[in-house]
């Protein structure tokens, strides 16, 4: 499918009513000024989600979750009263600890490697922040974000699609594929037709210079160490071993590790090097091979979510599927498992490397987010 997508078209009628999830950076920042612009009533809106639960310090690297959040609200609070906006503060701390930080935590244990910024946005960002925000009687029409994506209403399926940011290098659908019709209906990105080099040029002529210089935004956590979440005793050293089971090493614990990750094993020597190719947590063990062994063709995808079609064929469909964020969609075919499309198996065209269970799978038709699911197993 091909559409038409000038900027306004992304940008609803002026006087409308617009919530903005704001950050204090420069996406949040931009959206809130392109309907400024429009003529559209903007507020802003803010999640604290921080609340000491953890003994994260202040690196001073951006993440979602840490103490630096005190900062970023003080900087979106800046950035809605220099644009004249209202500006409110959602606590969801107790929420973000069952949603995502626990959910992050059990798929860590369970030797899957989760992708904690899907889940927030499902649950969290585009779930109870616009609730909470309704409920404490915050008026507005529609919600959004500083999003490089595209939400387009299709009448002849009656129903939203989800596209790609045209700026491809940050393109964010793959973070939004979990999101359903319910939620795309109410949702604006008014970056979505704009690259990201535009936007910091915005930002400098619209008077948010320091805006603009702005590094790249953040992991979900101030700190790569995500063991302090967790506690001493589900950390156990175990045995690093090859695929025929031969000891090699140790490892400190299999929350420190996922597919494919080659350093940090300790056990280099001659030879080429390996990878971590499986983790097997009932025996508490990381199963490392060589590069050619994290070459798979195909997968089973469960809990799928079919966000802008109503279900999957019945018969097998071509698709391009996407199996981490920094992974060009690659050729495949997708086909169902069950009766309602919940689980499909996809089977790439080529080998992929480092299929990873616990990571989102996202699945394309050409700029189109068809749906997405969670990799639960790899076949070869």
């Amino acid at each position: 499918m091909e559409f038409e997508n000038p900027m306004l078209d992304l940008l609803p009628p002026p006087g409308t009513k617009v919530a903005v999830g704001m950050s204090g950076g420069v996406d949040s920042s931009m959206a809130v000024w392109l309907l400024k612009q429009r003529g559209c009533e903007v507020i802003g809106l803010t999640m604290s989600l921080w609340n000491n639960q953890f003994p994260l310090q202040d690196t001073g690297v951006k993440g979602c979750f840490g103490p630096g959040e005190e900062q970023e609200i003080e900087m979106a609070k800046s950035v809605a009263k220099r644009l004249e906006i209202p500006f409110h503060v959602i606590p969801l701390a107790d929420e973000y600890n069952e949603a995502v930080l626990e959910y992050f935590r059990q798929e860590y244990l369970a030797g899957r490697t989760p992708n904690p910024c899907v889940r927030c946005n499902r649950t969290i960002k585009f779930g109870f922040l616009i609730e909470r925000a309704e409920k404490a009687g915050i008026p507005f029409d529609y919600f959004a974000t500083g999003h490089y994506a595209r939400v387009h209403f299709d009448p002849m399926q009656n129903r939203y699609l989800l596209l790609r940011g045209i700026d491809l290098e940050k393109d964010q659908s793959y973070f939004l594929a979990m999101l359903q019709q319910e939620q795309l209906k109410k949702i604006v990105f008014p970056l979505g037709n704009l690259t990201k080099s535009q936007i910091r040029r915005l930002a400098q002529n619209a008077g948010f210079p320091e805006l603009a210089e702005q590094s790249e935004s953040q992991d979900f956590l101030e700190s790569n160490k995500y063991d302090v979440l967790f506690r001493e005793e589900e950390v156990k050293e175990g045995d690093i071993v090859d695929e025929k089971g031969h000891i090699l090493g140790k490892h400190h614990g299999i929350v420190h590790y996922t597919i494919g990750q080659r350093k940090g094993l300790g056990i280099g020597g001659a030879g080429e090097p390996y990878y971590v190719i499986g983790l097997d947590p009932k025996n508490n063990r990381v199963i490392v091979g060589r590069k050619p062994a994290l070459l798979k063709q195909a997968m089973r995808v469960i809990d799928c979510n079919w966000v802008s079609i109503p279900n999957v064929p019945n018969t097998p469909m071509k698709i391009r599927c996407k199996i981490r964020l920094r992974h060009e969609p690659a050729s495949a075919q997708l086909e169902k498992v069950d009766e309602y499309g919940k689980i499909v198996r996809v089977t790439f065209d080529e080998p992929q490397s480092a299929i990873t269970p616990g990571q989102t799978a996202v699945f394309y038709n050409n700029d189109i987010v068809l749906g997405a699911g969670t990799i639960d197993s790899v076949e070869k």
